[in-house]
Formats: C-alpha cells, structure tokens, sequence
C-alpha cells in the first residue's frame, strides 16, 4: 500500500523535516539552559535560533542561500535593538561597521579582473593544455587540478585561486560531457589547505600574522611541511570519496587532443594588459605590509586600471560579478556581528580553552579542533577575530609562557590550522568555498548544502587530524 509521503513531492518533503528539525532544535536551546543552571540570555537564544534557521535552511536547500540571509539579518537587527544590543538609532552605523569590507572589496575587484581575463578565451587555453596533458585519464587531471590549486594558493589569496580555477575546470567537463561539480569540490579543499600554507592565503592568516608578529618566510617555515603532507592525504581521499566518479571515460577526447590551444586566445594584447595587472596586483598582495595598503584597495585599484586600459564597458564587466554572493558575505557578516555581541561565540570559545588552561598541547588540540569545527558554520574570518585576544590572554598564562619560553606560541599555529583547515567542512565555511559554489551555480552546476556537507565534514575531520599530528611532532622539535 503507498504511503501518503510517497505523494508529497522531494522539495516539500525536504521543507516540512528542515521546519520539523529548527522547531525541535529552537525548543531545545530555549529549555535547556534552564535545566542546566546555564544565565543564556534572551538576545543570545533568539540569535542562535537565527543562526541555526541559517544553517537548517540551507541544509534543506528550503530557498536561496541569499535570501535566507537578507531575512535572517532583518530578524538579527531587530533582536539587536529590542534587547537592548544597540540603539535604533546605532543600527545603520552598527551594520556597517560589522562588514567586512577589506573582504568584499577583494572579492569585487578579483571578480572584475577575472571577468576581464575570461574575455580573451585564457580560461579555454588552460583548459584544453591541463585536458590534453591528461589524455582523457581522469584521475591524473584531478591531481594536476588539485596540486596546482593548492600551491597557486600560497602564494595568491584562496578566493582569487578559485576565481582563476572554477572557469578553467568548467570549460574541460563541458567538453568532457561530465559533471565538473567533483573537481569543483576538490578544488575547493585543496585551496583551503593551501592557502593555510602562507601570511597571505587565507585572510585569517594576515590577522594571525599581525597578532604575533609573524612574517612571511616564518609562517612558510612553520606550516608548509604540514600542509604538503596534508596535501598527500587529500589527495588519497580524493581517491576514495570521488572512486565513482573516477571510473567514468570522459567523451570526446579526441576533440580536445585534436584542438590547438592557441586559437582560443580571442584578444592577446588584452590578455597581455590582464596578465600584467594581474602579476602587479599578486606582488602588491605579498608586500602589502610593507605598502601598509589592504588587499581590497590593491583588488580595487588593479580592477580600475584594467578597465580603464582594456576599454572595454564597465556594464558588460559588472554583470559578471557575482553580486549574489558577495550579498551573502555582507549580510553573514552583520548577523554574525550582532550574535557576537550577544556573547555567544565568546561563550563557546572560553568554556572549551579553560578545559585544558595551563596545557599547551592540549590547548593546542582544543583550538584546532574548536577552531575546524566553528569555522565550518561560521565564516573563518569574524571567528578568528574572537579567538585571538583569548590566545593571547592563554599564552600568558604561567604555565604555557614557560613552556613556551620566548617562542612563537603554538597556538598560533593551531588557530591557522584549524580555521583554515575547517572551511572545508560546510559550504558556507569559507570565502572560497562560497566563490566556487556560486560561480558553479551560475555556470550550470548547483552544489547543495548537504551534497557539500557530506563529503568535506569528514574530509575536513580527517585532514585536521593528520595535519595536527604533522604539526604538533614539527613543533616539538622546534620548542
């Protein structure tokens, strides 16, 4: 006999459990703190309901990543004001300045420079090189995707990798006639993991940087045998999660071996003018400190000058920015701002260090972990921003100061580590990752929460793992 369920269609299905699941979960954080003894204030419990509708709607994929964020700011500002978060009257000047907009500015201008290169056919001119490299095995053009994402991200932020790869990748599977959306994804770890390498990988790696005092060659020093082995074992795990996908034969292989790359460069002084501001705007990024100018004015400033010089319409360049995306950012980062100043991620941080205060490599293993797992729900950036005044406050503390001994703290490191290395565990974990997934989306290829969530959480987990045991022995041997 069928089941009345049978009848309701998947997107139905998939809302009345996501609705079922937040109204479950939102009594929960109302009561529980009640049985426990826990003082959670009103703002704090309301704003986690908020964060975790975030969370469970994107999961179900029940609307629009976007959407539910515009809502769920709106709902944020409103709590922020009748509990007493801030004013009214403070609320316009409160949501700008809990932007990010280093973080937007870089993201807008890459998008622009990268919608320019895409003009001169250097997209389809890689894509066929890396396809006829491979010659049609699938698994040796992963690694060449993958390792050329992982180190072009040391040396260039994530976001602007991902930005290069995603078009690249897109234009070989559209001529494969396969799926692009695992290599995509692979993509997307091998940046994350990549970019945790350098100073200017990651954003969070710069404040980390700027916090203890860490310059480019000692970051390298200290996190680039870790992460090179931690790129050996995601390769093996590419391996196995993508197993399936691997043993497909692409199509029309013939076409690619048989094509001269050369022919897909449309516009070559143009590509010439690209690739010149493109190599001035890298070198700014590695000696912005020195410049003591941010990363989103060098996007900014490169941006302008392509334009100006490529004459080509700011309309038709605009257009191919990803609005939606950097939308979300914005958005993210105020309802963020406004459950930080509720006390909740200052809550979770300080109740998880003080288990092992006084423990440095317990310590240690906490903030990875802590890290990796809050990072992959909540953007990487505003969470290091919390954590690195209480890792200064816990390297003070006498027992770690005098293992420490004049050093650069571990902790450090494992605060890179693990919000690097955490990006990788949820779609919305990491610029990067967001970037991809709405260029994939816009292309085509749509990437859900789940579909996400279900490989990189436990790629996430894993790599974390072998990452801090690499970490900790070179460590070790330093101290």
């Amino acid at each position: 006999m069928s089941n009345i369920a049978d009848f309701v269609p998947v997107s139905n299905k998939k809302t009345i459990i996501g609705i079922t699941i937040l109204s479950v979960l939102s009594i929960l954080i109302w009561i529980i703190p009640e049985i426990i003894g826990f003082n959670a204030s009103v703002s704090l419990r309301l704003l986690a309901i908020v964060l975790l509708a975030i969370y469970v709607v994107l999961a179900f994929e029940i609307i629009h990543r976007t959407v539910i964020v515009l809502i769920a700011v709106t709902i944020a500002i409103i709590i922020g004001i009748t509990t007493g978060i801030f004013q009214a009257d403070e609320s316009y000047q409160f949501a700008v300045k809990s932007v990010d907009f280093n973080t937007i500015g870089l993201l807008l201008g890459m998008m622009i420079i990268v919608a320019i290169l895409s003009e001169t056919g250097i997209f389809q001119y890689i894509g066929i090189k890396m396809g006829k490299a491979s010659k049609g095995n699938i698994w040796k053009l992963l690694i060449m995707l993958s390792v050329f994402t992982a180190v072009t991200s040391m040396f260039i932020d994530n976001v602007t990798t991902i930005l290069l790869m995603i078009p690249v990748t897109i234009s070989i599977f559209k001529i494969f006639r396969m799926s692009p959306v695992p290599f995509i994804l692979a993509e997307i770890f091998a940046s994350n993991i990549g970019g945790t390498a350098t100073l200017i990988g990651d954003p969070p790696n710069i404040m980390i940087g700027s916090a203890a005092n860490i310059d480019f060659s000692t970051f390298l020093i200290h996190m680039g045998p870790t992460i090179a082995i931690s790129i050996l074992v995601a390769l093996i795990l590419f391996k196995v999660f993508f197993r399936k996908e691997l043993k497909i034969a692409p199509q029309h292989i013939e076409e690619i071996m048989s094509q001269d790359e050369k022919l897909q460069i449309k516009d070559k002084p143009l590509l010439i003018k690209s690739l010149i501001v493109l190599f001035g705007v890298i070198i700014c990024f590695i000696i912005h400190g020195v410049l003591h100018v941010e990363p989103s004015i060098i996007a900014l400033g490169g941006a302008g000058i392509l334009l100006l010089i490529s004459k080509i319409k700011p309309e038709k360049i605009l257009h191919e920015v990803d609005w939606s995306t950097l939308i979300f950012f914005a958005c993210l980062f105020i309802t963020i701002s406004i459950a930080k100043e509720s006390g909740m991620i200052d809550i979770l941080a300080k109740t998880a260090i003080n288990i092992t205060a006084g423990n440095l490599w317990g310590s240690f293993v906490m903030i990875a972990v802590l890290s990796a797992v809050a990072s992959a729900f909540v953007d990487n950036i505003p969470f290091a921003v919390t954590m690195i005044p209480l890792i200064e406050i816990l390297n003070q503390s006498p027992g770690i100061a005098a293992q420490i001994d004049g050093a650069i703290s571990p902790l450090w490191w494992a605060l890179s580590l693990g919000v690097g290395f955490g990006g990788n565990g949820t779609i919305i974990g990491s610029s990067a990752g967001l970037i991809a997934v709405g260029l994939s989306e816009k292309f085509g290829h749509k990437i859900g929460f789940m579909q996400f969530f279900k490989i990189g959480f436990p790629f996430m987990l894993i790599t974390l793992t072998a990452g801090c045991l690499v970490l900790m022995i070179d460590l070790m041997l330093r101290i």
